[in-house]
């Protein structure tokens, strides 16, 4: 009687798991906690560092314990809480009639020819004039008070936004759309279920810039012809040489910066958590 011999069958990885398994290699790994805080809290010890072994001049670059004790003296005395609330002010109606003025734009623009025709090529040759360089013609129409500085922020802010967001819409694919003519949708619906959710990401990048650009564009007018907010006070530490309260200024434009970007990078990652990223 012959002996059966039997062989355990060799256990295979399956096509779909080794692709997994490549993929995982390739990507960025996982997102690591507080990873954005790292850089800003290494370039705040660096500059601890130089400036306690001397290698900085404290008259031109004060220490950040000066700077934080500058920042203190100013918060008690009430000058830096009302500066920062018309900062904040100015920035936020800026913001919103950008925010409104673009988006409607690049809806007009991306869901019909005539649109685009009236209106993406002067938002692009507004977008070649320096928005800066429109401040003495703003002032010869609005005069020098909070509405031309509102103005300019405006412009500021909707140029990125409109450009993000059309080009997003441009980018829809064109079967979608003869899908949703396929499916009988009203204009109403596509532009819900379709064109939203296809301009989103474009959005939101242009609303990230938006608000930079918003901040950007306050330090500069608040400079002119002010009597208040955060850009007055660094003008006038200029004028008095006082190089700590230009820095409380910076590191207070700086926060509100990194704040309000990481504030639509989190609702970025809730509306669009349907996507499947690099970054996610």
């Amino acid at each position: 009687m012959s002996a059966v011999t039997t062989t355990a069958p060799a256990v295979t990885e399956s096509a779909p798991q080794a692709v997994r398994r490549r993929r995982r290699s390739l990507s960025p790994g996982r997102r690591l906690p507080a990873a954005r805080l790292t850089g800003p809290v290494l370039l705040l010890a660096l500059w601890a560092a130089a400036s306690a072994a001397g290698r900085l001049d404290p008259g031109a670059v004060p220490a950040p314990w000066t700077v934080l004790e500058t920042g203190a003296r100013l918060w008690t005395e009430g000058t830096l809480p009302d500066d920062i609330l018309t900062s904040l002010r100015r920035a936020a109606s800026g913001f919103a009639i950008g925010l409104v003025a673009g988006v409607a734009l690049a809806l007009a623009a991306g869901l019909s020819r005539v649109g685009e025709a009236l209106i993406d090529g002067t938002v692009n040759l507004n977008r070649a004039i320096p928005t800066l360089g429109l401040i003495p013609l703003f002032i010869l129409w609005l005069g020098i008070g909070e509405t031309f500085k509102i103005a300019i922020i405006a412009i500021v802010v909707y140029i990125p936004i409109y450009l993000n967001t059309h080009a997003a819409l441009a980018g829809i694919d064109s079967r979608f759309v003869e899908l949703a003519e396929v499916q009988g949708l009203n204009r109403f619906r596509f532009i819900r279920q379709i064109v939203i959710p296809g301009a989103l990401p474009g959005f939101f990048v242009g609303l990230r810039l938006g608000v930079t650009g918003s901040w950007l564009g306050l330090v500069v007018l608040e400079q002119i012809n002010a009597t208040s907010g955060l850009g007055y006070l660094m003008f006038q530490a200029q004028n008095y040489g006082q190089s700590d309260v230009i820095l409380v200024g910076l590191v207070v434009y700086g926060v509100f910066g990194l704040v309000s970007d990481s504030a639509v990078r989190l609702i970025e990652r809730r509306v669009l958590s349907w996507r499947r990223t690099l970054s996610s």
